[in-house]
């Protein structure tokens, strides 16, 4: 983990690593960011480790994925790069909507759409990349 002023940087491979570290580096984060509110706090954890969760299962397509989340906690708000050199996704998270109750599946992204202000997704030199941005509360 790397930390600079406002800025936390987070390197994974997964497997062995899995969401389990996103939740320990969220947590050193909030100790260093302690005017982050409890609901900001709340909303960008639900947001990032179900992010995290859908890269690591769905990006390694059953091999190894490295991710690099950049958490920037800036005066007004608060954006998370996560960059992964899994397989290409076709997903629109702008059209991302919650499923049916009896589905077992398919709520990630908009769980996170509705958590955070803007969720932008697109494939930059052959590595997938998600931004999260939320306004700070």
């Amino acid at each position: 983990m790397t930390v600079t002023m406002g800025e936390h940087v987070l390197d994974l491979a997964c497997p062995p690593e899995d969401v389990t570290a996103v939740h320990a580096f969220l947590s050193s984060v909030w100790d260093r960011e302690p005017d982050l509110s409890v609901e900001d706090r709340m909303a960008l954890e639900l947001a990032l480790v179900e992010l995290a969760s859908n890269v690591i299962e769905h990006g390694a397509a059953g091999s190894r994925i490295a991710c690099s989340m950049r958490f920037a906690v800036r005066p007004d708000d608060v954006v998370v790069t996560m960059v992964d050199d899994g397989v290409p996704v076709s997903v629109d998270p702008s059209a991302a909507h919650l499923p049916d109750a009896m589905a077992e599946g398919g709520r990630g992204l908009a769980l996170v759409q509705m958590v955070v202000d803007d969720l932008r997704y697109e494939r930059v030199d052959g590595r997938n990349q998600w931004v999260v941005r939320r306004g700070r509360h």
